[in-house]
């Protein structure tokens, strides 16, 4: 494993990390995105990632959120990890992807429709152990907080 993979994993896994990268993270991708036309996020350095437009769970309105993933084999389906950096709370865009699984992603420049569905049980437990042989940090996130962490499939519909 490189060095520099090595380090950001460490880096990432502190509570610095999780107090300060929610504030300044999701904007710097937002921003490298649109100035690229979909085909690059900032974060993506250290791990793939998309920009998620889903339904607000409240609202209806679409709420768009740059997210960091897990490819799956064929690019026909996305793992996401709702870990919020190992803080309390579900993220707000789980809640948006439970009440409305239709959703859009923005993958490599390229805009794609998919249906979310909240991993469960074995199918869960697959997908975690994948995960955080992906993102060991994960483990770490999970270790600090009491609820579990929600894992979404995200497939092309």
């Amino acid at each position: 494993m490189a060095a520099g993979v090595k380090l950001m994993q460490k880096v990432s896994s502190t509570m610095l990390f999780a107090r300060i990268a929610p504030h300044f993270i999701p904007a710097m991708d937002k921003a490298v995105h649109k100035l690229t036309r979909g085909k690059a996020m900032l974060s993506a350095r250290m791990l793939p990632g998309v920009i998620l437009t889903a339904k607000g769970a409240k609202t209806g309105e679409p709420r768009t959120t740059p997210l960091a993933c897990m490819p799956e084999e064929g690019g026909v389906s996305w793992l996401l990890i709702g870990s919020n950096f190992g803080r309390p709370g579900h993220p707000a865009w789980t809640a948006n992807l439970l009440k409305n699984p239709e959703a859009e992603v923005s993958w490599k420049g390229e805009d794609i429709a998919v249906r979310a569905r909240l991993l469960e049980g074995e199918e869960r437990a697959r997908a975690w152990r994948a995960v955080l042989r992906f993102w060991p940090p994960y483990a770490t996130y999970q270790a600090r907080i009491e609820r579990e962490i929600r894992l979404f499939r995200l497939e092309r519909r």
